[in-house]
Order: C-alpha cells, then sequence, then structure tokens
C-alpha cells in the first residue's frame, strides 16, 4: 500500500472513532482518588468505555475530599456542575441539605427512573445504612468505604518481645517496649476524629452526639466531651509527654512514618494496604481490630466506615443519568468491587464481592485482609454505632483537628480542648439547622 493510502485509510479510521466517541452520551465524574486508587478508578472508567456503545465516563482527579467536594459545589452554583462527584462520609448532612433543595438526584430514584434492576439489599448492611434517609432509601452510591484498623509492624514487635496490643494498656506497654528497643515513634495515627473520638466512641458504644448522633434530628448536639473520651485522649497526650506516642498529621500524613519503621503501631483506615504491601519490603507488617479500653468497656460493639460514595447532582440530560445509572451498575458489580478490595484494603460494599473475595481465597492468601469487615459486622450497629450525621462536619472536624493538636503541643489539657471543640462545633450545628429548617 502507497504512504498516501495508509495515512487516508489512517486518517478515516481516526475520524471513524471521534465519530464514535462523538455518538456517546459523556459523564463527568470528579474523584479525589489520587496516586494508586486514582490508577484504579481511572481503570475503571476506561473499561466501561471500552465495553459501552453509548456511554463515556470521563475520570477526573480534582483534589482531596474536600476539595473536590468544595469544587463541585462551587461548580453547581455556576451551572457547571459534574453528573457523579465523590464525597466523604462527612459531608453526607451536608448533600442531604442540598438534596432538599433540589440539588441531588437520589440513587434510588436514579436506578428506578433508568429501569435498573436495584436490589440495596445486596449491599453490606454497616455501609448502606450510612448513606439512607429515614424511609431507608439510598441516597448515594457506595463506592469506598474503609475503617479504622491497628496497624503494626510485626518485625519491630517481635524484637521488642511484646505482642500485638489488643487493650489501650497494652498499647502503653507495647509503646514503652519498643522504644527501649529504639523505635524512635512508637504510636501514632491519622484522620485523629475519625479514628480517636468517632470509631473510639462507636467502638465502646458511645454517642459522639445526642439525636443518635444526628441521624434523628437536626437539634443535635456534640457530647464527645465526656469522661471517657476525655481520659483517652489525655492517656495519648501522657504518651506524647513520654515519647512513646508522636503526632504526625491531620489524614495520612504520618504514613511514611510507618513506612519507613520510626512508627510500629498506626492506627488509621484498612486502605493503606494496597499500598503498605508495594511499599513496606524491609519488615513484616498485619493489621489487628482497635484496641478496647477496658476502663470503659468489656467487649468492643463495632466500628463505623469511612470512606466515600458517589453522589449524583441535578440538572442534566436524561441519556446521560442512564449513563451514571449503568455505570454504577457497573462498578458495583463483583467483579469490580472484589478487584478494588484486594488492591487497595477498602471493604467490599456487597456481600457478593466479599463471596468472591472468599472464592479466590484471598483471605488465605493475604491474612488479616477481613478484620475491617469483622469489625464493621462484628455486633448489630447500635444509634451510637451506626455512624455519625452532622451538619458542618467537614469544619467541625477542623475545629477538633485545632484543639486535639493544642493538646499534642501541651497547650491545653485534653477536657479544657474537648470542651471546646464541642462548644465551637455546637455553634456550627445550630448555624447548620437554621439554614436547613
Amino acid at each position: 500500500m502507497k504512504l498516501k493510502s495508509i495515512l487516508s485509510a489512517t486518517t478515516v479510521l481516526a475520524m471513524a472513532a471521534t465519530a464514535a466517541a462523538a455518538d456517546k452520551a459523556e459523564v463527568q465524574f470528579w474523584h479525589a482518588m489520587g496516586g494508586q486508587l486514582g490508577e484504579i478508578v481511572d481503570k475503571f472508567a476506561a473499561d466501561y468505555n471500552g465495553g459501552s456503545d453509548s456511554c463515556q465516563i470521563n475520570a477526573v482527579y480534582k483534589g482531596n475530599y474536600t476539595e473536590n467536594m468544595t469544587a463541585a459545589i462551587a461548580a453547581f452554583r455556576a451551572g457547571e456542575q459534574p453528573h457523579i462527584v465523590q464525597v466523604f462520609e462527612v459531608g453526607t448532612a451536608t448533600m442531604m441539605a442540598a438534596g432538599e433543595k433540589g440539588a441531588i438526584y437520589p440513587v434510588h430514584e436514579l436506578m428506578a427512573d433508568a429501569g435498573v434492576d436495584f436490589d440495596q439489599s445486596a449491599y453490606l448492611p454497616a455501609v448502606v445504612s450510612y448513606y439512607t434517609d429515614t424511609d431507608n432509601k439510598l441516597l448515594s452510591m457506595p463506592f469506598n468505604s474503609s475503617t479504622p484498623v491497628l496497624w503494626y509492624n510485626k518485625t519491630a514487635l517481635d524484637a521488642a518481645g511484646v505482642a500485638v496490643p489488643t487493650t489501650w494498656d497494652e498499647v502503653e506497654v507495647a509503646a514503652r517496649a519498643l522504644k527501649e528497643s529504639g523505635v524512635t515513634k512508637p504510636f501514632s495515627f491519622g484522620w485523629q476524629s475519625w479514628s480517636n473520638i468517632e470509631n473510639y466512641s462507636a467502638w465502646h458504644n458511645l454517642p459522639v452526639g445526642s439525636e443518635e448522633n444526628g441521624f434523628a434530628s437536626l437539634k443535635t448536639e456534640f457530647t464527645f466531651n465526656n469522661e471517657a473520651v476525655v481520659n483517652h485522649i489525655q492517656r495519648i497526650a501522657d504518651m506524647g509527654e513520654e515519647g512513646t506516642f508522636v503526632y504526625g498529621g491531620r489524614r495520612g500524613d504520618s504514613r511514611a512514618q510507618f513506612v519507613n519503621g520510626e512508627t510500629a503501631l498506626w492506627i488509621n483506615s484498612s486502605a493503606y494496604y494496597g499500598g503498605f504491601k508495594k511499599d513496606i519490603t524491609d519488615f513484616e507488617f498485619g493489621q489487628a481490630m482497635l484496641p478496647l479500653d477496658t476502663a470503659v468497656a468489656d467487649a468492643p460493639q463495632n466500628s463505623i466506615i469511612g470512606g466515600a460514595t458517589l453522589w449524583v447532582l441535578q440538572g442534566h440530560e436524561s441519556p446521560e443519568y442512564a449513563c451514571v445509572a449503568d455505570f454504577f451498575q457497573f462498578v458495583s458489580a463483583a467483579e469490580q468491587q472484589a478487584y478494588w478490595h484486594q488492591e487497595t484494603g477498602y471493604v467490599p460494599i456487597t456481600n457478593a464481592a466479599y463471596d468472591l473475595s472468599q472464592e479466590q481465597k484471598f483471605y488465605e492468601s493475604d491474612p488479616m485482609t477481613d478484620t475491617a469487615i469483622k469489625q464493621l459486622s462484628l455486633n448489630t450497629p447500635t444509634p451510637a454505632s451506626k455512624g455519625v450525621r452532622f451538619g458542618n462536619f467537614v469544619q467541625v472536624r477542623d475545629i477538633i483537628n485545632e484543639e486535639l493538636e493544642a493538646v499534642w503541643s501541651g497547650q491545653k489539657d485534653a477536657q479544657t480542648a474537648l470542651d471546646e471543640a464541642v462548644a465551637r462545633g455546637n455553634k456550627l450545628l445550630r448555624k447548620f439547622e437554621a439554614a436547613n429548617k
């Protein structure tokens, strides 16, 4: 074939591909998954697009959870909103309030309107209950759900002659032994409000606030300045004075401390598994259930989820929403969810994905990777352990971070800091209530 003919054929093929793409209904999907997680999101979008003749999902990383949510709100006000936005769990009350004002297309309505056979009971109860309305109808599509676990450096613990701690008393003992054996920052954590107030409370069946942690009414008020939580935070502050606890930042900032061996006990999301499996080569690591504070409870209740769901925004055309519904069905399928779970450490959001992971013998080849699932399903959730649903909670978490950082730096004691966090947080609750009556 002559060069001119080859070029002509190539041009025709390119034009045909462009025309085919142009014929597809396009869906904008804004997410907050960076790094390895973002690569998997891009893979899901590419796999879906490759198998669809009518839909094109454009997955766009818009920064961390807060940045992504803020960008979507600003875009909606400008009439340039995406079809799908990934919102972390603490933004649920804010998104529900937006739904009352017509900004949200509830998932249960979306699926019904699209004629998609959708069974809400297929999802893990601990996941789906967080994102339902008072009629138990699903508002957003579960996607990436995790819970905090105790990550540990088994090699360092063995060298220090201590076992994996199961109680907070044992955490203190293990941290001292680790310090003596040369571990510079024995204990730390990330997402401190989530891990050490919200989940500490749920694990010990203590409410974070009134009105069933905000699920029952906007009149909720915070109660996490109770004796148990105050004593817990003061314990950690005392460990800081002793040099066995070192604060490493608000989100996952202290991850590097664990990966490089400076920290041997680290509480944070189960979703770090995929990255740890790739990055940690110098020691044996594992994950265990959260420690129990035996001064507060005889046995743990259950932990609560973190992570995010996919919310659908109003203002687009019906064919595009049909694509959204179809894409949701695709990413919820057992194959995709089992892959996501096994590659990342997020829990499988459906029973089918969990069953498939068992059939694939994942928990045999990768022991303890079902720790998060066991924690979430340990007991039937109570009003105190179902989760939290507070208005303006993104900003409230910032307040909690500020007050806890004052404790870690020695500027305030735990009681003073938590009293002030509750007082400041309640003002934001009242502001949210007034705006959404």
